[in-house]
Order: C-alpha cells, then structure tokens, then sequence
C-alpha cells in the first residue's frame, strides 16, 4: 500500500451548503405539496454533506475508506469533508514512547541477563500501518522486543580484554545497531524509528553473585596484566636510560638481577623495602 492524499473540501463551506439545501427543502415542501418528494431529496442530500464532515487534528491523519476500498488519507489538520459514505479511521502522527519490559535473555557467552529498551517512534505512512498490519501497536511491541532479544544474544554482557563490544561496555553502539535493526522490521508497517536506547541491563537474580565474582576476577587479571605490560616497559626504559646517562655497561646477569628487582617493585601490590648492601666481612 502507498499512501496518497484524499479528496477533501471546506467543512465551512459544506455546512453552509448543506444549510442551504434543508431551506430549500423545506420551502418545496411547504410550498409545492405535490413535488415534496424534491424537497426529501434536498434534506437528504443535506444530511449525506452533514455525516461526510470530519474533524482533523494536529499530527493526525484520517485514512478514507470507501466501500472497502483505499481513497487517501487527509492529513492537514482542520474542519473538512470527505467522501460521503466513507470510514475515516484517525491515527496519531505523534511521536511516542514503547518501554519493553524486562526481558531474560541469554548472551552470546550463554549467560542469562535481564534487558530492556525503550523505542521512539512515530507513524509516517499511514496506509501502510493500517493495512499492511494488523493494530501496528502490538506489532511495534513484539518486534521491538524481537528485535532487542537478538541483539543482546550477538555481545557478551562484559568484556575485560577490550576486544569486540559488549552489551555493558558500548551501550551507544548496540543501541544504534538495535535502532537499525527495529528501522528494518517496523518498515513494513509505516513506522520510523527515531531512537533506541537499553534502559536496565542486568546479570539475572540467579546468577547475579556468581557472576559478581566473577566480574571482580576479571577486573583483577585485567588490571594485573595492564600492570605488567607498563612494568616491563618502565624497566626497559630505566636501564635503558641508566646505561645511556651514567655511562656504566651491565652484564645480561647484572641486568637479569635489576630487572627481577624492578619488576618486584612495581608488580608488587606492597610498598617495596629498601635493602642497602654495605659488602662482604670477608
């Protein structure tokens, strides 16, 4: 279905025309007895304008219907009529808000956790919403939660080796990925995606302290290997530097001995204690 502008006219000038024709009916009727039926006529004509009128609001359309079949949609706002004998069915052009609810789904790592997402979106083919679909709404809500159950089973909740995306650690993006993936389903159904955001993510009930430790665990070896990573840097660069300004050469033994005690020192998570060598007695 393609949406197309329907035939309309002025409701003012419709009432005063349907006015009209009930004076004139009603003056055949009174004066000419014998052609009454005329002035029947006009009153029904009269009243077919009166039932055709219809009332548009702002960023609201009304889908015309004539005899089961599809004759426009009016979308400027005012006081119209339309086609006599049709269904007008009005949908809001307005911006709205879906909050899902709290979904348990599993991420790629098979973990179960709780998500959720709230989805901005207003209709912009209004033929298509109304007989491509049945009720967009719920079809807006089941694909959003669709939609949103398979982006969270592509991304782990957390990723401490910063490689990949993950649902905790780059929100925007899976946003965005979802908001593109919901632009594609709701398509069918008129509707434009403006905005997808999570707004609860959470490691289920049941594994929640298990995986907190598992969190910390994690964090632990994370920031241990950052740790080391800068440790051996740090003790390259000092007996590099020591070597260079100080003019002394070390042995590989000698420069074994001084990295072991460098990388003691900074890997260590206590305070190093100074050990001062005064010789040998002997």
């Amino acid at each position: 279905m393609r949406e197309f502008g329907a035939w309309k006219m002025n409701g003012f000038f419709a009432v005063l025309i349907a006015v009209l024709y009930v004076l004139l009916g009603v003056f055949v009727i009174a004066s000419f007895p014998r052609i009454a039926f005329v002035g029947v006529i006009f009153l029904i004509i009269a009243f077919i304008m009166l039932i055709s009128i219809t009332v548009i609001q702002p960023n609201q359309a009304a889908v015309v219907t004539f005899f089961g079949k599809y004759k426009g949609t009016v979308r400027e706002a005012g006081f119209w009529m339309v086609l006599p004998f049709s269904v007008r069915k009005k949908i809001s052009l307005r911006v709205r808000n879906f909050n899902s609810s709290q979904l348990k789904v599993n991420d790629v790592e098979g973990n179960p956790v709780e998500i959720a997402a709230v989805v901005v979106f207003k209709v912009v083919e209004t033929a298509k919403a109304t007989f491509d679909v049945d009720k967009y709404e719920e079809f807006v809500e089941i694909q959003s939660e669709t939609a949103l159950r398979h982006v969270a089973s592509k991304y782990p909740y957390d990723n401490f080796l910063d490689k990949g995306y993950s649902l905790r650690g780059n929100a925007d993006e899976v946003s965005e990925e979802l908001a593109q993936e919901l632009q594609s389903r709701l398509s069918v159904a008129g509707v434009d995606v403006l905005e997808a955001r999570l707004t609860h993510l959470a490691y289920s009930t049941e594994i929640a302290g298990a995986m907190l430790q598992r969190q910390q665990a994690s964090a632990i070896i994370a920031a241990r290997h950052k740790i080391v990573e800068g440790a051996v840097g740090m003790v390259k660069m000092a007996i590099d530097q020591l070597e260079q300004q100080s003019g002394i050469t070390l042995d590989h033994e000698r420069k074994a001995a001084m990295a072991n005690n460098l990388m003691v020192a900074i890997v260590s998570d206590r305070s190093a204690h100074p050990v001062i060598n005064t010789g040998s007695l002997y």
